[in-house]
């Protein structure tokens, strides 16, 4: 990286957080991991800069907080998809009931689960 100055680093760091912003939105996580890269790379020089006026930082610090409200709301689906998925295959591998006098038995369901697709 060429020296910037600090108002230039802040204006590439605006230009990733809109760009981390649009991948959140359309859910092109992959694009995620190279952005934060740079990110973390200005964000590191901008840390060592003496001479930063923090209102210059504010416009960014508004982005920096709602990426990170998109980032937590991702996280929570993928959690959310994880533990689908995790109760599926669960129920794939049996049925747990419990008897009259509350002993728990499992029937296993055989074969190659089917999937019926409706319109």
């Amino acid at each position: 990286m060429t020296e910037q100055t600090p108002q230039q680093l802040i204006e590439e760091l605006d230009t990733l957080l809109d760009a981390e912003r649009a991948a959140l939105v359309s859910g092109n996580l992959q694009e995620l991991e190279p952005l934060l890269a740079k990110k973390e790379a200005i964000i590191t020089t901008l840390n060592m800069t003496a001479d930063l006026e923090r209102e210059a930082l504010e416009h960014v610090q508004g982005k920096v907080s709602r990426n990170q409200v998109l980032l937590d709301s991702a996280m929570e689906g993928i959690r959310a998809v994880a533990a689908r998925m995790a109760e599926l295959r669960r129920v794939r591998k049996g049925l747990d009931v419990y008897d009259q006098s509350g002993r728990k038995t499992r029937f296993a369901t055989g074969g190659t689960p089917n999937l019926e697709k409706r319109a």
